[in-house]
């Protein structure tokens, strides 16, 4: 929980209660919190997660190609810099949970190898959580970076890790099983 010296929480709070934020300021904070998604009061890195699978079934549905995929990521990384900042910068502390972009541009590496369908989603999914929540080495080494580089590469990271693993299991799994 994030609290000020009385001890309230201020996760939720913008740091600032300024009123001449510019348009993109604006922009980027809405982009930063997923559209609004991650200001659920719940689980908002999970909510936001969602949005992962459904950017990468637009995504696929241009090109299933893994240089595409892992174009759309790094490209993501380069937008996600500046549009976490900008939660950064409105809620006032290095990791603000309703920032979700970093966890939504993770997705294009989790399935960067492997076609979504509904099994895969659930599968991807949920490997890109437990690594995003359990930080394993080296993960945990990037979310110390400074400001907004530690907010997106350790979800990158994460969706990296996913995504390796899901590849694995999508191609021992053989075309008959399970995932396919």
């Amino acid at each position: 929980m994030n609290e000020n010296h009385s001890g309230e929480d201020v996760s939720h709070r913008p740091h600032t209660k300024r009123k001449d934020k510019t348009l993109l300021e604006r922009v980027l904070f809405i982009l930063s919190i997923g559209l609004g998604v991650g200001a659920v009061p719940i689980a908002p890195g999970t909510v936001g997660s969602l949005l992962g699978p459904i950017l990468v079934w637009g995504l696929q549905s241009i090109s299933e190609s893994p240089l595409f995929m892992i174009g759309v990521g790094v490209v993501m990384i380069l937008i996600g810099l500046p549009i976490c900042a900008a939660g950064i910068r409105h809620y006032g502390f290095k990791d603000p949970k309703h920032v979700v972009f970093d966890e939504i541009a993770a997705f294009p590496f989790v399935f960067a190898f492997v076609p979504l369908n509904w099994k895969t989603a659930v599968l991807g999914f949920v490997m890109f959580r437990a690594f995003d929540i359990v930080k394993p080495w080296p993960i945990g080494v990037f979310e110390r970076l400074p400001g907004e580089w530690g907010v997106m590469l350790d979800d990158i990271v994460a969706g990296i890790f996913a995504g390796i693993l899901l590849t694995l299991c999508w191609n021992a799994s053989g075309p008959l099983a399970f995932l396919h």
